[in-house]
């Protein structure tokens, strides 16, 4: 496949303002001809003082001329400026929104094979980095090489042999850029390496900070961060060391045109083949001629700078898309859900080896295991977040990937131990389970979760803004508006994964209560760490190194299975005699038998 050019992917995301880039250039290039008038004036000027003209109108005209030529550019290269920077900025945000939405539909596993700095840095300062060379290159870029072009052209025809003696220097100049090229060549792509590698270090260290001071590592995690900061700065002195003396010499010789214009049309005008009138001409168009050379090429490094970055965000947005239908087109029956063969690697490494489980609508089933043994894997798998490698997974008789990602992911309420909370309101937070819900169904979910009594309780009730990733509550706190969200949601489907990890024996109690209402009529998918928990489920399923070792009830399991048994054996041990004997499953019943 033709790998796409940085232009087209910036036409793309421009969108509907790419017409804008196409109006920059066209009044960058009306400037370029009124910044080229104004050079033809004052050698006519000169030619006319050379030649005796005391006409005092002509040259007030002239100057007149200059001066509204030179508004005219002005003004032309503003509107330019203005009509990419408008260009550029939906670029960025055309970047940002495609960056975003891929990570929505991109399996789970490839975005966490990145750290989250990475992301951050790609979608925050790497795009914003941009808008400098491309709000500016357009209309710049192109009136520094265009001008230039017209003046050589112009200046071949008044004499070819002092046109090309401006070719002289450049040459030179030339040569110089070319070793300054040579000697630079993958010191950006290794700057852009370490830089990586710095912001992520630097977000690791933020993010870890508290276990860090908690457990004596600030002086071996702050050398890491100090050392990642000294590698992110010598890259650079590294780099211009290379280049420094070479690049002095490019842009020394390249501008310095009349090295080779004013010997050679010294010996031309002495000869007679050159009229002092257009020896002068020649001069002042020289003069003009390599400086916006020298700023046009001054972009390169700006240029290169965005291809790589460009190179990272097509990376991204290029990844294999997790492939679902855009509209529905067999409706699910039911909520069964039926895994068959089920096969999945991470990283290269299967972690999954042919899972066969089927849930039935309405019953509460439970994954049980050793850690790692892929209980959090099977769940992630049937709430789509990955994609099976081999196998099937049905919903209601209909393969999973069949059904739009939108409609199958609200089917689905995944309660997670560490689920997340956006630094915004508690109303805000719990109304993400469905947009659009009032108020009003916001604070019955609360209610309903059991935790409506203690946000009203916080400084500004539903209107407190929770923090980063739900800092300024308590774990248990998070826990129960995650539910209250998973509430509002009212999927068919629920899965839990150990719900109550965060909370306290006090507030457990609510906690389970709060489940029991989650999930009342609805199929559940309990992944257990404490087996109590799960004792009066329908359906126990034992995972051991990703395959089903065994299933059934609690009762059959103990009798045929030997690795749950010991399980058990060992969870009965540890268990505090004072644990609340609420769980989910059975609390459900109660409810359930209450109704």
């Amino acid at each position: 496949m033709k790998k796409r050019s940085t232009f087209s992917w910036v036409l793309e995301f421009a969108g509907r303002k790419k017409s804008y880039y196409v109006g920059s250039v066209l009044l960058a290039i009306l400037g370029v001809a009124a910044s080229f008038i104004p050079y033809l004036l004052i050698a006519d000027v000169v030619g006319k003082l050379l030649s005796g003209n005391r006409d005092l109108g002509y040259y007030l005209e002239s100057v007149i001329l200059m001066g509204v030529c030179w508004i005219v550019r002005v003004a032309f290269h503003s509107i330019s400026t203005t009509l990419s920077h408008v260009a550029t900025f939906n670029v960025l945000g055309g970047i940002r929104r495609q960056l975003c939405k891929k990570l929505s539909t991109i399996p789970l596993g490839s975005v966490l094979d990145d750290n989250s700095g990475s992301y951050k840095n790609i979608i925050v300062e790497r795009v914003d980095a941009m808008e400098t060379t491309l709000a500016h290159i357009v209309p710049e870029f192109t009136s520094n090489i265009l001008l230039p072009i017209v003046m050589f052209i112009y200046l071949l025809t008044l004499d070819w042999r002092v046109g090309l003696s401006n070719l002289i220097p450049a040459f030179i100049g030339v040569g110089f850029a070319a070793v300054m090229m040579a000697k630079s060549q993958g010191e950006f792509e290794v700057t852009v390496q370490k830089t990586k590698y710095l912001n992520d270090t630097a977000v690791e260290y933020i993010n870890g900070i508290e276990v860090i001071k908690a457990f004596g590592k600030t002086g071996s995690s702050y050398e890491k961060f100090v050392n990642a900061a000294r590698e992110g700065a010598d890259c650079f002195i590294n780099w211009m060391r290379k280049c420094i003396w070479w690049q002095a010499g490019s842009v020394s010789f390249m501008p310095a045109t009349f090295l080779g214009v004013l010997p050679v049309g010294l010996f031309l005008v002495r000869g007679g083949s050159l009229t002092p009138e257009n020896f002068i001409t020649c001069v002042i168009l020289s003069a003009g001629l390599i400086s916006p050379l020298v700023i046009a090429f001054s972009y390169m490094d700006d240029i290169m700078k965005m291809q790589t970055i460009f190179g990272e965000i097509t990376e991204i947005i290029e990844r294999k898309d997790m492939v679902r239908p855009s509209e529905l087109t067999k409706k699910p029956v039911g909520s069964d859900i039926e895994l068959k063969g089920v096969k999945f690697s991470y990283k290269d490494k299967e972690i999954l080896h042919g899972i066969d489980m089927e849930i039935k609508q309405g019953q509460v089933n439970a994954f049980v295991g050793p850690s790692g043994s892929g209980k959090s894997t099977i769940a992630r798998l049937i709430d789509s977040l990955w994609d099976v490698d081999e196998g099937s997974i049905t919903y209601g008789g209909v393969n999973i990937k069949d059904l739009p990602l939108d409609y199958y992911t609200s089917q689905i309420a995944y309660v997670a131990q560490d689920n997340y909370l956006f630094d915004m309101t508690v109303m805000d937070n719990i109304r993400l389970g469905r947009e659009g819900a009032t108020d009003e169904e916001v604070i019955n979910a609360a209610k309903a979760s059991g935790c409506h009594e203690f946000i009203l309780g916080l400084e500004n009730g539903y209107d407190t803004v929770v923090g980063g990733a739900g800092g300024h509550l308590s774990g248990g706190e998070r826990q129960r508006i995650c539910i209250a969200r998973a509430m509002l949601k009212n999927a068919p489907v629920v899965i839990l994964d150990e719900a109550t990890a965060y909370t306290d024996p006090e507030n457990e109690a609510i906690v389970q209560q709060s489940v029991a209402k989650l999930v009342q009529g609805k199929t559940l998918i309990v992944i257990a760490h404490r087996l109590s928990t799960i004792q009066d489920a329908d359906k126990i399923f034992v995972i051991n190194d990703g395959r089903i070792e065994a299933s059934g009830s609690h009762a059959q399991l103990l009798s045929e299975c030997i690795l749950y048994r010991k399980m058990w054996d060992a969870h009965v041990a540890s268990r505090d005699e004072d644990a609340p004997e609420n769980n989910a499953a059975s609390a459900a019943r109660k409810e359930a038998a209450n109704a």
